[in-house]
């Protein structure tokens, strides 16, 4: 997890271990969100394209919904599960985004995304099959934002406390570096953006 060569909180790289884990496909719909909350946030509106303009509170009441009807575990992925899903996984060939070391067959981004989310699963997918996870909206993570360690971990969470949960994936408003499949940023759990939305993952 992490890189050498990108900003100063992606080093220093460490091994983790991670217990069996599903994550989405895709970011979450519009849709999807409609269907368990009753309304729709999003600033661009499509049922296919990821809801936005969700905060991570606002994130946590619909995963809590949504078990609730489906009897499943749902939750936002940890950070470690982000990025091992976003490298590709056990089939990962190395790529700098996530599918490809060509930005523009796997994110909508600054330069071609004209300024606004994109329906999801249009562009190329990475190694195990998912989409979006460069570019397209920002997604939350589980995880208070913190430094890295250089240990090996297994099952990581983040620190214990803080003021920003992590973000990832890059989104229509950044440029090719903020959509490496290593870049992280952080944001206040109480913001709302049109470049902010979720993914999810289902835990055994």
């Amino acid at each position: 997890m992490g890189s050498e060569n990108g900003d100063s909180d992606e080093k220093p790289i460490h091994s983790v271990t991670l217990s069996d884990y599903y994550i989405g496909e895709t970011e979450v719909t519009q849709e999807l969100w409609q269907a368990v909350m009753g309304s729709n946030p999003s600033e661009f509106k499509g049922d296919n394209l990821p809801v936005e303009d969700v905060n991570w509170n606002d994130c946590q009441e619909f995963i809590s919904k949504l078990n609730q009807k489906t009897g499943r575990r749902f939750a936002l992925p940890t950070e470690a599960q982000w990025e091992f899903a976003a490298r590709g996984g056990n089939k990962s060939r190395g790529y700098e985004y996530s599918g490809s070391n060509n930005i523009d067959d796997v994110a909508w981004y600054t330069s071609n995304s004209s300024s606004q989310t994109h329906p999801v699963g249009t562009k190329m997918a990475n190694e195990l099959g998912l989409y979006d996870m460069s570019g397209n909206v920002y997604e939350w993570c589980a995880d208070w934002y913190g430094d890295y360690s250089s240990s090996s971990q297994t099952d990581p969470t983040g620190p214990s406390t803080g003021s920003s949960r992590v973000l990832r994936s890059g989104g229509w408003f950044l440029d090719a570096w903020g959509c490496r499949s290593t870049f992280r940023d952080a944001n206040s759990p109480d913001c709302r953006y049109s470049f902010l939305g979720l993914r999810l993952v289902l835990l055994f």
